[in-house]
């Protein structure tokens, strides 16, 4: 049983797992049924326990690492190094959140990856090897924001003349009810859910998330309207750049649209705040003409307070990783300091000061997750990254192609034209049916084939469905054959 456990592990390594991308309703139907009502008084054999999970639970499973057809949620796979080190993590099962050297090596092996992290990015070590490791972009965002809550009033205080205390130690009212100020805004375009929840978790309240947008691109921002919301005076605000939104796939920003935004964020105490989930990936990207709008969308994200990022996406290590940097590097531990546990003190290092991760970050307790991390990078290096994402891209730009020319689908938004929509793919494909009853249930018809899975979403209103490609298996003339076959047999069998 155990060897038959690692061949099946080797397998999914090796991107050769025989599986669909959605459990059938049978092996559904059987994992259901093989539940237990309740906790049995005497515990089974391990080896029945193994069989059980492989045989009843497995097969429920959905293939959306495993398989590099499953474009629903972003979801990368897992490289064949990111799954080594990621059961040597369960195997040691290390405590990772305090800096003690001479008790292990993993908070250093977490600070380097942080640091070959900011090197993928081409961001500057000196600046950027400041941060944690989350469990996502939710987690992430929490950071950036806490982060950027602390900062902005502190700013406001000094533009007062008066001191308060952080509001990690007294509280948000408290602090917003000495300076004399209403509340706290963050200013966005089309913003992800995750910042949105992050908002509402921090006390800054869900209905403080704003979309400061263009009237005619809600991707980008009106910089007259933004700067006039910057200047109020009953608020403080965080600007939160969208680094890939989250249904195109499409950039908020210009390297000029960041450092008019840096200008202003420097002119009125406000924190900027880039969420890069997987748009930081564009960053991996060289200065070939191909990806250069790609590239462009990325540029200046450096010039951000606070980055968020996920590795569970386009860097394809396991769930649940995510990543946070701060230029800032003491800011954190006044947010996040663990009170009053003398035993949790980190020890001396012999190298760069590295902060317990407990006290930078929202556990005490957590999983050594930056290995997987570590692992991969040093598997891929950054050309190897390069030529990953270059295929992603290239697959949905042949996707978006197709979709472009076929009479029964809109490419989405609304392109004025075949190659302005090819230069502004991503990794996302955005699309409907031109006939509307298909459009209503396209998701499902498409997902019902079994051969590959989408996400329905909405654009402008109305239906939309959206294919996000990630994984690390991609082909992309094998893929494309499969996707638009899909497609094709699905706009043939309207109702």
């Amino acid at each position: 049983m155990h060897e038959q456990i690692l061949q099946d592990l080797w397998k999914v390594a090796q991107g050769k797992w025989e599986s669909g991308v959605l459990p059938s309703a049978e092996s559904l139907a059987r994992a259901r049924a093989s539940l237990p009502t309740t906790l049995p008084a005497t515990g089974a054999s391990l080896e029945s326990i193994q069989r059980h999970i492989l045989d009843d639970i497995v097969p429920g499973f959905n293939g959306g690492s495993i398989s590099p057809n499953y474009y629903g949620f972003i979801t990368g796979g897992v490289t064949p190094a990111a799954l080594f080190a990621d059961n040597v993590v369960s195997a040691y099962d290390q405590n990772v959140q305090v800096h003690l050297p001479s008790h292990s090596i993993v908070t250093e092996v977490e600070f380097n990856a942080l640091g070959l992290l900011a090197d993928l990015f081409r961001l500057d070590r000196s600046t950027w090897q400041n941060g944690t490791f989350t469990t996502g972009a939710t987690a992430s965002n929490v950071l950036g924001l806490a982060c950027g809550r602390e900062w902005i009033l502190r700013k406001a205080a000094e533009r007062k003349g008066v001191q308060v205390s952080s509001v990690g130690e007294s509280g948000l009212f408290e602090v917003l009810h000495e300076l004399g100020l209403s509340g706290v805004q963050v200013l966005s375009t089309l913003p992800h859910s995750s910042l949105v929840k992050a908002a509402g978790v921090l006390g800054i309240g869900r209905a403080n998330v704003r979309s400061i947008c263009r009237a005619h691109n809600m991707l980008h921002f009106d910089l007259e309207l933004l700067e006039k919301e910057l200047a109020r005076t009953d608020k403080v605000t965080i600007v939160a750049v969208s680094c890939g939104e989250v249904n195109t796939g499409r950039f908020a920003t210009t390297k000029e649209d960041m450092t008019r935004i840096r200008q202003l964020c420097d002119k009125y105490g406000a924190w900027l705040h880039a969420d890069g989930a997987f748009g930081i990936f564009g960053r991996i990207l060289d200065d070939d003409p191909e990806f250069a709008t790609v590239k462009t969308g990325s540029d200046g994200i450096e010039l951000a307070d606070s980055i968020t990022g996920d590795g569970h996406k386009l860097l394809n290590v396991p769930y649940d990783c995510g990543f946070f940097f701060c230029r800032h590097p003491d800011l954190a531990a006044q947010v996040f300091q663990n009170a009053n546990a003398a035993y949790l003190t980190p020890g001396p290092s012999e190298g760069p000061p590295i902060p317990s991760p407990l006290n930078v970050g929202i556990e005490n307790s957590r999983r050594f997750r930056a290995l997987p991390v570590y692992a991969s990078l040093l598997s891929y290096g950054r050309d190897g990254y390069r030529e990953m994402l270059q295929r992603q891209i290239r697959l949905a730009r042949c996707i978006n192609e197709w979709i472009y020319d076929h009479p029964e689908y809109t490419a989405l938004p609304e392109p004025t034209s075949k190659s302005d929509l090819i230069d502004q793919t991503f990794m996302g494909v955005l699309f409907r049916a031109k006939d509307a009853q298909l459009n209503c249930k396209l998701a499902k018809k498409i997902n019902d084939t079994s051969r590959i899975f989408v996400s329905g979403t909405s654009w402008d209103g109305a239906p939309a469905c959206r294919i996000a490609i990630s994984n690390w298996r991609v082909d992309v003339e094998r893929d494309l054959e499969l996707v638009t076959g899909v497609l094709a047999e699905v706009s043939e069998l309207q109702d």
